[in-house]
C-alpha cells in the first residue's frame, strides 16, 4: 500500500498562529474595551461631583423634610408629612405660587415677545446692527446680585435715578416707593426681570431666525407673501422649535427665582414679592426651621420636575422625534 505525503500548511514558524479574522476579532474587543474604560476613566470625576454636590443634598434635603429639625445636628423630631400638609395652609407659601404663575405669565405675555419683536429687527440688514445685539445681551451677563444693587438704587424712594428722570420731565406724581409699595413692587420686580434676561431670549431667537434657510424668505415674497404673511407662514413655524424651548427655560427661571429678590426687596414689603426660593430661605437660614424649608425645596423639585415632564411629553415631543428621526436617518 503506498501512501502519499501531503505537506502540512500549518507547520513552519507559523503553525500555532490564531487565523488572520480571529486576530482582527481580539483587536477590535481589546480596542472597544479600551474605549470603555477611557470613557469610564472621564466620567468617574464628574458623576462623583454630580453625586456629592447634587444627588446626596437633594436625598438629605428628602429625609430633612419628614423632621422637626433647626438644622444642627442630626434630624432626631420625627413628624411624617406634617412639614407638606403645612405647606398647603400656610398663607405665604399659597401667595409664593400665585406670584410665581402672576411672573409665568408676564413673562410669556410680555418678556418673550418684546425679545422676539427685538430680534426679528435685528436680523434685518440695519446699521450697527452687531452694537444693538451686544448692548441688549448685556444685562445677561450682570449678575444678579449686581443687578439687584443697582435696581434697588434706580429705584430708590425719592432719591433714585427713577424719580429725578420722571420729575426732570413734569412727572413727579409717577414716582414713590416702587419696590416699598404693596401695589407696585411686582410689576416694579418685573420690570427689572424683564431688563436683566430678556437679551437672552433674543439671542436664542436670533439664533434661530438665522438658521432658517433665506430661500423660504425670498420663495414667499416671490409668491407676493407680505410681511407679515412671511413671518406669520414662515417665520414663525420654522421658529417654533426655539420658542418653545424659550418658554420652557423661562417658566423654570421664573419657579426657581432667588438672587434678583432678595437682593431688590427680601420678599418685602409683607412678603408681597416673596418667591418659594425666598421663602425656603427665610425659614432655613433666618428662622432655623430647616425641616419645614426642605419640604419647600422638595416641594420646588416636585413642581419643576412634574412640568419638566409634562412640558417633554406634550410640547417637545414632536421636536425630540424629529431629532431621533434625523439621527437615525443619518446614521442609515
Amino acid at each position: 500500500m503506498t501512501s502519499t505525503y501531503l505537506p502540512d500548511k500549518r507547520s513552519g514558524p507559523d503553525a500555532g498562529a490564531p487565523p488572520p479574522a480571529a486576530e482582527a476579532a481580539r483587536g477590535r474587543g481589546r480596542r472597544r474595551t479600551r474605549n470603555w474604560l477611557t470613557a469610564v476613566a472621564f466620567q468617574v470625576p464628574a458623576l462623583v461631583l454630580f453625586g456629592v454636590l447634587v444627588l446626596l443634598p437633594m436625598l438629605f434635603a428628602l429625609y430633612a423634610s419628614f423632621f422637626r429639625w433647626g438644622g444642627f445636628g442630626m434630624p432626631e423630631n420625627y413628624i411624617g408629612v406634617d412639614n407638606f400638609t403645612r405647606l398647603l395652609d400656610d398663607p405665604v407659601f399659597v401667595g409664593d405660587l400665585w406670584r410665581c404663575l402672576v411672573l409665568v405669565l408676564f413673562s410669556l405675555v410680555i418678556q418673550l415677545p418684546f425679545a422676539l419683536a427685538l430680534a426679528v429687527a435685528l436680523n434685518q440688514r440695519i446699521r450697527g446692527r452687531a452694537v444693538y445685539r451686544m448692548l441688549f445681551f448685556a444685562p445677561y451677563i450682570l449678575s444678579e446680585a449686581i443687578t439687584g444693587v443697582l435696581f434697588a438704587m434706580i429705584f430708590a424712594p425719592d432719591q433714585g435715578l427713577a424719580d429725578h428722570m420722571l420729575g426732570a420731565v413734569g412727572l413727579d406724581g409717577l414716582g414713590g416707593e416702587w419696590f416699598a409699595d404693596p401695589s407696585t413692587v411686582m410689576a416694579t420686580l418685573f420690570l427689572v426681570m424683564t431688563w436683566k434676561f430678556f437679551g437672552f431670549h433674543m439671542m436664542l431667537y436670533l439664533a434661530g431666525l438665522q438658521s432658517i434657510p433665506a430661500e423660504l424668505t425670498e420663495a414667499a415674497l416671490i409668491d407676493g407673501a407680505g410681511p407679515w404673511q412671511r413671518f406669520r407662514h414662515v417665520t414663525l413655524p420654522l421658529l417654533a422649535p426655539t420658542l418653545r424651548i424659550s418658554v420652557f427655560l423661562s417658566i423654570i427661571g421664573s419657579v426657581q427665582l432667588f438672587d434678583l429678590v432678595w437682593v431688590t426687596t427680601a420678599g418685602g414689603p409683607d412678603h408681597h414679592s416673596e418667591t418659594m426660593a425666598v421663602t425656603m430661605f427665610q425659614y432655613g437660614f433666618k428662622r432655623y426651621q430647616v425641616g419645614y424649608a426642605s419640604a419647600i425645596s422638595v416641594a420646588m423639585f416636585v413642581i419643576s420636575l412634574v412640568f419638566a415632564l409634562a412640558y417633554q411629553r406634550f410640547v417637545l415631543r414632536r421636536d425630540l422625534e424629529g431629532a431621533t428621526t434625523t439621527l437615525r436617518g443619518g446614521g442609515a
